[in-house]
Order: structure tokens, then C-alpha cells, then sequence
């Protein structure tokens, strides 16, 4: 049987697989997605200078209550924003090691049709 531990390893694997490939600078920052059961969380990170240049999750106050997958395309519309506000419009993807479908594809989306390219 396989347990949640053992999936939040094998995505970890995953993540820290493309991770050895992508590095986020200050010119193209990584944005970054961690997805809880309750929550998701988007960050803009420059690797060079290890500093968030932005972040954004469903626990902001501009982010009300609503099914996840609808949450998630706030965020991505809210990261972009907050991109923009500091001059940011290529960033390299990073989907964290989960696949790219339900609510990490519909922060991507929701964040390319609000300006972001990647």
C-alpha cells in the first residue's frame, strides 16, 4: 500500500530532479508552486540572490472563498499582478514536482492570460 508519505517523497524526487535543471534569476525568476490540501501558494524566487521578489496564496485577503481549482486560477492572476508591480513579465515555471493538471494547471493559466510569459 502505498502511503501519503511515500507520495510527498516521490514528488520531492521529482522536484528536486528538475530543480538540479531550472534556476530562477533576477532578469527570470522561478515561479514556484506548493500545493497543500487546503491551500496553494505561488512565489516568484530569484535563485541567484536566494530573495522572493513576490508571492501569493489563497490565504490572502483579496483570494475569497470558492472551490480550490477556482482559488488556484486567483492566485495565478494575483502573482501576475504583483509581477508586474515589479517590472517582471518572463518567469520560468516550476510545477514543484506535481503534475501539471487540476489546480497547478489552472494557477499557470489563469497567470499567462494575466501577462505572464513562460
Amino acid at each position: 500500500m502505498i502511503t501519503k508519505s511515500d507520495k510527498n517523497k516521490a514528488r520531492q524526487r521529482r522536484h528536486a530532479r528538475v530543480r538540479g535543471k531550472i534556476s530562477g534569476t533576477a532578469e527570470r525568476p522561478r515561479l514556484n508552486v506548493y500545493r497543500s490540501n487546503k491551500n496553494i501558494y505561488a512565489q516568484l524566487i530569484d535563485d541567484v540572490a536566494g530573495v522572493t521578489l513576490a508571492s501569493a496564496s489563497t490565504l490572502d485577503a483579496s483570494v475569497e472563498a470558492a472551490p480550490k481549482t477556482e482559488q488556484a486560477g486567483k492566485v495565478g492572476a494575483l502573482i501576475a499582478d504583483r509581477a508586474k508591480e515589479a517590472k517582471i513579465e518572463d518567469v520560468i515555471f516550476d510545477r514543484g514536482g506535481y503534475l501539471y493538471h487540476g489546480r497547478i494547471k489552472a494557477l499557470a493559466e489563469a497567470a499567462r492570460e494575466a501577462g505572464l510569459k513562460f
